[in-house]
């Protein structure tokens, strides 16, 4: 029996690299999955070789009644709910170039980003939350970034929408907390996936400088911290920003120069 045995978790964005990671990783922790993606056949594809443990479902993280009714979907197939990993983002590659600074951004782009990354995942728990307290508890994870703890030259939606969803994950792990709903974020730096190439070309070499570990992380990292809190090894842990990223925010801004500079001195 795995450490999720007998819980139920709805994935958002789950038919992506990350999504669809954790998914296999709850289920072969035990849990019952709803993989929810705004693309039917991503999630039908993620969610396939998983049998009968999984359940795709199409849904709109910008559309309340879709998100109300992903969650009622889950509950009625399942019986119940106990995790929510609230994943989607806007990942349009066509907008991608658009999300710029405050100047240039068009207002759309802003409104649209903040209301699938943020709003999205407010209406998340605001539908998840009763159906967890009336099970006896359940915990909820975030997916962050570490553009919501530090500036960028571009993507101020995004940042700000990560940023905000990191302060959202305080507040309802603070006001939910007693009714044994935990609630934590996790903040990926670069990691390997199909889209990388796609929404950020380059993106891996230049960032690559500044990761401490020998290698990018994968989806499957992401997908086991993401188990570790959704389980109740992590029972005391709530509240919290976990940036998951090699290192990436650990160091002074000048580490990736310095580093060249050492090496130079000892070639």
């Amino acid at each position: 029996m795995g450490r999720l045995a007998g819980k139920v978790a709805i994935v958002t964005g789950g038919g992506g690299g990350i999504g669809s990671a954790v998914a296999r990783r709850l289920v072969k922790e035990g849990a019952k999955v709803t993989v929810a993606d705004l693309f039917a056949d991503l999630a039908e594809a993620a969610a396939g070789p998983l049998g009968e443990a999984a359940l795709p479902v199409r849904f709109d993280a910008a559309d309340p009644a879709s998100i109300e009714a992903m969650v009622m979907t889950t509950v009625n197939h399942f019986g119940r709910l106990d995790i929510l990993h609230n994943n989607a983002a806007m990942t349009d590659p066509a907008k991608h170039p658009l999300d710029t600074d405050a100047v240039n951004i068009p207002i759309d782009i802003w409104d649209e980003i903040i209301d699938v990354n943020l709003r999205g995942y407010l209406l998340g728990c605001k539908y998840a939350i009763p159906h967890m307290v009336k099970g006896g508890g359940g915990s909820i994870i975030n997916t962050a970034s570490n553009s919501g703890s530090a500036g960028d030259l571009a993507r101020i939606a995004y940042g700000s929408s990560k940023g905000a969803i990191i302060t959202m994950t305080k507040y309802i792990a603070t006001q939910h907390g007693r009714q044994n709903i935990r609630c934590n974020s996790v903040a990926p730096g670069v990691v390997l996936t199909e889209a990388l190439d796609k929404t950020a070309p380059g993106l891996k070499e230049i960032i690559k400088r500044h990761v401490l570990t020998p290698e990018f992380g994968t989806p499957d990292d992401i997908a086991a911290l993401v188990a570790f809190l959704a389980s109740d090894e992590s029972r005391y842990i709530t509240g919290e920003n976990i940036s998951i990223s090699g290192g990436g925010l650990v160091h002074q801004p000048h580490y990736a120069d310095l580093l060249e500079l050492m090496e130079q001195h000892l070639s």
